[in-house]
């Protein structure tokens, strides 16, 4: 969650818009989608309705982006947060199929993980260090 935050504040504005190749999503698109994944998951294991849902298609500056992101990680923070042994086994409705909530949570994590990958490769055709590869 760090990088992925550290890495959306490190991406000067003017590349929010840029695109690998054109049949893939902008960077901000990258973070949007993010931000938008983080109350996918996590409304469906709080049980509760999507709180921000369109992030992705509805926002563009990076104050925005980057703020809606964090915004959707503290909401997700709120499930991991209060996840109990009884909880994570407990199941929910997720992308058509009856899903344990600890299992959404891991593909939550998934998939911030595989993201960050594209977000480093953003960061690094424009000439920026990833913050998982800073010298500490």
């Amino acid at each position: 969650k760090n990088n992925i935050i550290r890495s959306a504040e490190r991406m000067p504005e003017e590349n929010y818009a840029f695109k690998p190749s054109p049949d893939v999503r902008s960077f901000g698109q990258l973070i949007g989608h993010v931000a938008d994944a983080q109350y996918l998951f996590c409304s469906a294991v709080l049980g509760t309705p999507n709180p921000a849902p369109g992030v992705e298609k509805s926002k563009t500056s990076k104050a925005d982006l980057v703020q809606a992101l964090k915004d959707g990680f503290a909401y997700c923070d709120k499930a991991y947060d209060g996840m109990t042994d009884t909880q994570a086994a407990a199941t929910v409705k997720f992308f058509g199929a009856e899903q344990a909530k600890v299992t959404v949570l891991s593909f939550n994590t998934a998939h911030n993980n595989e993201h960050y990958g594209n977000i480093v490769t953003y960061l690094r055709m424009k000439g920026l260090v990833p913050p998982s590869s800073e010298r500490r």
